[in-house]
């Protein structure tokens, strides 16, 4: 979801070179945006967001400060490449490319800065309660909807309401608001109100959780926690975000499905204002490289086709290059656990022997991605580098088979991986992958392209057998945003239907360990059951990423997660 999820296509991404910045992932999935922004030259976000936070927020009016000290009035357009968003509507949204643009138009109580510290956003402080149970939020007396009217804590609750309600249909609202004392019953209609939201008076609000948790503050960065309109959607019924009255620092000024996107700044922004008139957002598809070389957009990542050349310092492009680190992100081929041949533990974990990733990283990827064995990125905080995973061993694999209820091709059914997609090639590592299955396995595999939005629904759903051009992004950089999120039986997340007691007792007991080394060591413990279960093939952890950003282009920052940052971006003729 972003948090939520991130569905790369790294093929189109690296051999291809049609991304144009801007969207990975939200701990979500990662779809075929355009987006980069797993990539970051910015600092890393410590490990402090794994501690409980039980004192004051920093100063109340702490407000974030723009990249440089240009003019208040906003000058020039940012051009971008980019993809249908499957939702506008911030409680629906749990893919990168909807959260890129959905995080310029709404926002919510906290937010995240480029350096990913947790900062005041429609809140300028909060009080949290010495048992880490109840949250007190004091809203800004300069919020507002783009309109000018008021946001109040009357706006949060309804919308909190709304983004749980079970007519809203959220895919997140669960994972990210089910902390809250009371989302149970509405989710589950024993009632319409939250009993853990209540406003004490137009700029106050008390939030309760179950149990103290180190990471529920950076939950409410995640658009489900977002405030909206409620005149706005009441009025504008299925439609309303044709024309969103949000509170972000840019507004919707058009939309055309499949031509553009324009963002146009918000003048009423509560905090710094934008520095940009406008972000234009094509949505035709092309060439991204191509595009950026006639001017037609000002970013655009650069692909293994191009990237020789874009390194030569002779080439006239070599100045606009940009080497950014790895992003908070894991692509993976995703098993239901509970269908067949994927219920067999040993047939599983045949499939992760027989990948020799170490080759496809080397002659595929030409190194500019990292083979995964576990689910946690490089960087990332609980970052396991002693778990081994399930490596390489082809002899491994064909014994793992003969000892699974699969072993006959017979007793096998039709294997299918769905992908998304609308045509063309599913990507050359899949069917790598594929081949050596079949190779070293004998195992046939088909794939099966279905288009974004409607993948998206039907992964919710638990439709599919096994799923794969999937990636997942965090949203906060905590592991319970990988591990418990993704891993944990009861979660809407958990695609594969993935089942381990121990698993679950071991993240049940790390949501509330106040201890930061105990907490880590509990995240990997529960980690190296996963990844042993076989759950996932992990497949690659992003390499550095290399991007090409216009030289009028300032203040742009690649982050490793999908955030509010363009308004701290600038054109410097």
């Amino acid at each position: 979801m972003i948090n939520r999820f991130t569905l790369v296509f790294l093929m189109t991404i690296l051999l291809i070179g049609s991304i144009a910045c801007g969207q990975t992932a939200i701990g979500k999935a990662v779809g075929d945006s355009g987006n980069l922004d797993s990539a970051t030259e910015t600092s890393r976000a410590g490990d402090s967001i794994l501690e409980p936070t039980m004192e004051k927020s920093a100063d109340a009016k702490t407000e974030v400060k723009t990249l440089a000290d240009v003019s208040e009035a906003p000058v020039g357009v940012f051009n971008r490449l980019w993809s249908d968003p499957p939702t506008l509507d911030p409680h629906l949204t749990s893919d990168t490319t909807s959260a890129g643009v959905v995080v310029e138009i709404f926002s919510g109580l906290v937010g995240f800065d480029i350096n990913l510290r947790l900062i005041p956003d429609l809140a300028d402080s909060w009080d949290i309660s010495n048992d880490g149970l109840t949250y007190i939020f004091k809203i800004r007396d300069n919020a507002v909807f783009h309109d000018g009217t008021k946001v109040t804590a009357e706006d949060f609750k309804w919308s909190l309401e709304r983004a749980v309600n079970p007519d809203t249909a959220s895919p997140t609202a669960k994972t990210y608001l089910g902390d809250i004392v009371g989302v149970d019953d509405v989710l589950e209609g024993r009632s319409s109100q939250i009993s853990g939201v209540k406003v004490v008076d137009d700029r106050t609000l008390r939030i309760e959780i179950d149990s103290p948790k180190a990471y529920f503050l950076a939950k409410l960065t995640y658009p489900t926690a977002y405030v909206v309109d409620r005149n706005n959607v009441s009025e504008g019924g299925l439609n309303w975000t044709d024309s969103p009255n949000g509170t972000g620092p840019f507004k919707l000024s058009d939309y055309k499905i499949g031509e553009r996107i324009i963002l146009e700044r918000n003048d009423l922004y509560h905090l710094d204002k934008a520095k940009l008139a406008k972000i234009q957002m094509n949505l035709a598809g092309g060439s991204s490289m191509a595009m950026y070389e006639n001017d037609e957009i000002d970013i655009t990542g650069v692909g293994l086709f191009d990237l020789e050349r874009i390194k030569d310092p002779a080439d006239p492009l070599n100045g606009d290059l940009v080497v950014a680190d790895p992003g908070y992100s894991v692509n993976y081929i995703g098993f239901n656990v509970q269908e067949p041949p994927f219920d067999d533990f040993k047939f599983r974990r045949a499939l992760n022997h027989a990948i020799d990733k170490e080759l496809i990283a080397k002659e595929v990827y030409s190194d500019l991605v990292v083979p995964a064995y576990g689910i946690l990125p490089p960087g990332f905080p609980g970052f396991n580098e002693r778990l081994e995973g399930l490596r390489h061993d082809p002899v491994l694999a064909k014994k793992l088979l003969s000892e699974s209820k699969y072993a006959d091709p017979a007793n096998r059914p039709r294997i299918v991986i769905t992908v998304p997609g609308t045509g063309g090639t599913p990507g050359l590592d899949l069917e790598v992958i594929i081949n050596m299955w079949l190779e070293t396995l004998g195992v046939e595999v088909e794939i099966q392209q279905v288009e974004w939005a409607t993948y998206l629904k039907d992964l919710d759903e638990k439709k599919f057998q096994a799923f794969g051009g999937l990636g997942w992004e965090a949203d906060y950089p905590d592991p319970q945003d990988f591990l418990d999120i993704l891993f944990h039986s009861e979660s809407e997340n958990n695609h594969g239907s993935y089942s381990s007691q121990k698993a679950d007792i071991l993240l049940q007991d790390a949501r509330v360990e106040t201890d930061l080394m105990k907490r880590i060591n509990l995240y990997q413990e529960a980690e190296e059951i996963i990844v042993n279960d076989a759950a996932w093939v992990p497949l690659w952890f992003a390499g550095e990423r290399h991007v090409l950003i216009k030289p009028y282009v300032k203040g742009y920052e690649l982050t490793p997660m999908t955030i509010s940052k363009m308004r701290y971006v600038y054109i410097q003729d």
